[in-house]
């Protein structure tokens, strides 16, 4: 792909090829012979050949779509013309490859972790206070903001999460399993030595019955407040801060070791995409994640309303039948919970998706699933369920990104790479978030926020596989302590987000 090209056919029997710059009218396009009839913005869709009304557009050689009215070639192709029609798809049978073998790389590749007592493998090492209400929100802030500025070597800081939950809900069900799942992953998670859960006393989350469902005893690492027991909030800030320094001393003893690379477990994300997302970042992505399963890693796709529409590739890459099967029910979930909710399962595309050439959620979903790579699909896990498989796995998660990545560092990632073609701002205390830029002209404006320019790609200067492969290294620095752009400017305290379910009391 030359810098000078206009367009890019991304497969021979698609109908449309993508603007790599703005196209004027009546430009003339002499690798398909096609004369453009009107303005086209950068990264949008234009159509190759006459499409007639109700036809499919392709796109990827799938269709994302049917014209709502004639198209002829040179035309532009987006919201005005181009809709997302009733979809009835049948799915291959798929074999049972549960005994296959993953790709192995000839030599495992490294990287310096920090060895937790349950066996698990640490890529930061934070002490959390985290609220188990609301109504706990400000007590547990207070408390992490009394080390703010101090300096412990060996620790990466004091995180407060907090979130809008914890009461005025049920005490069972599906969304209360849900949420404590989450408390359960960051509890475990090994990228805290310490965690100090912060109550009122008398919310539905209690601390106590957290500890006592995920089966995990109170320690000097492991300790609970209620506001209500300790005389209110100004004695429970001071009594917090009093635990919070004692565990302080603890985790500075913690020491980086050469560990395989298959204790990394890859949490992928897309945020703020746009028509690049699926050609540059998200298949390099993709390439890094078959790298890191050929290293014996796990890699966590995520986000099943940004899948949908392209959930077949999956299906058919699934290890068995069953697995197939539970990926399946979570389609038919979201259809049914969208439905419920009088939504519909194309309004994903934001105005910011759209903007940036993308159409539909069938578009939107063949770029997004790139990013999980080529390798067979494991399993299927429900929202931040514990992740206990290798190679590469589905979350069930929504598509909004604080929600989504809570699940993944709940179900055990401990690194995350997120991909933006408009520029998304984005952290996660207490895992280190890579954001990969689909364009050179985002990696330059938001250089502050972007770590990898993908966008060497459409310039022609590094193929797909070049540019995995720079992420894949940048993968193994981030996780032996690298800090990452979004680490500098401090982002990840706010994005603490428990997906919101059900009905609320």
């Amino acid at each position: 792909m030359e810098m000078r090209k206009p367009v890019l056919r991304l497969h021979k029997k698609d109908n449309v090829v993508v603007a790599l710059r703005d196209l004027s009218q009546g430009e003339f396009i002499e690798d398909e012979g096609l004369k453009v009839l009107e303005v086209v913005p950068k990264g949008h869709k234009v159509a190759t050949s006459f499409i007639p009304k109700g036809a499919r557009i392709l796109k990827y050689g799938h269709r994302i779509g049917i014209a709502k009215e004639d198209i002829r070639a040179g035309s532009w192709v987006h919201t005005h013309n181009l809709a997302v029609a009733s979809r009835r798809r049948r799915y291959r049978k798929v074999k049972d490859w549960e005994k296959e073998e993953l790709p192995q790389a000839t030599s495992r590749a490294k990287f310096l972790g920090i060895p937790r007592s349950n066996g698990k493998i640490g890529t930061r090492n934070y002490i959390g206070v985290i609220s188990t209400v609301n109504c706990s929100a400000t007590v547990a802030r207070r408390i992490a903001d009394a080390f703010q500025g101090m300096r412990y070597p060996g620790v990466d800081g004091v995180v407060a999460l907090v979130h809008g939950e914890g009461c005025a809900g049920q005490s069972s069900g599906e969304r209360f399993e849900a949420f404590r799942r989450v408390f359960t992953g960051y509890i475990n998670h090994p990228n805290f030595a310490g965690v100090l859960l912060v109550g009122l006393g008398c919310e539905v989350n209690q601390p106590e019955g957290i500890l006592m469902a995920v089966g995990v005893e109170k320690t000097p690492l492991v300790r609970t407040l209620l506001i209500q027991d300790h005389g209110g909030t100004q004695r429970t800030i001071e009594k917090g801060v009093e635990v919070v320094r004692e565990m302080l001393k603890v985790a500075q003893e913690a020491r980086r070791t050469e560990i395989s690379a298959e204790k990394i477990v890859l949490g992928v994300e897309c945020g703020g995409s746009d028509a690049y997302s699926g050609i540059t970042a998200n298949p390099a992505l993709g390439f890094a994640a078959d790298m890191l399963v050929s290293h014996g890693g796990t890699v966590i796709l995520s986000e099943t309303p940004e899948i949908y529409g392209a959930e077949h590739l999956l299906i058919e890459r699934a290890s068995s039948p069953r697995v197939a099967q539970k990926l399946l029910e979570r389609i038919r979930w979201w259809e049914s919970y969208v439905r419920n909710n009088e939504g519909e399962m194309d309004n994903n595309p934001s105005p910011g998706n759209k903007k940036g050439g993308l159409t539909t959620i069938l578009e939107k979903s063949l770029g997004a699933v790139s990013k999980g790579g080529t390798t067979r699909l494991m399993e299927v896990y429900e929202y931040a369920e514990e992740v206990r498989s290798r190679g590469l796995v589905f979350m069930d998660t929504p598509g909004y990104d604080p929600a989504s990545v809570t699940g993944m560092v709940a179900g055990g990632a401990n690194v995350i790479a997120f991909t933006t073609g408009r520029g998304s701002a984005f952290g996660c205390k207490p895992v280190p978030v890579l954001k990969l830029a689909t364009t050179s002209e985002l990696f330059h404006a938001m250089e502050d926020d972007m770590d990898i320019d993908c966008g060497t790609i459409i310039q022609g200067e590094e193929s797909v596989e070049e540019v995995g492969a720079r992420i894949f290294k940048k993968i193994l620095e981030v996780a032996s302590g690298e800090r990452t752009k979004s680490e500098l400017l401090g982002y990840g305290d706010m994005e603490f987000v428990p997906w919101r379910m059900g009905a609320m009391m």
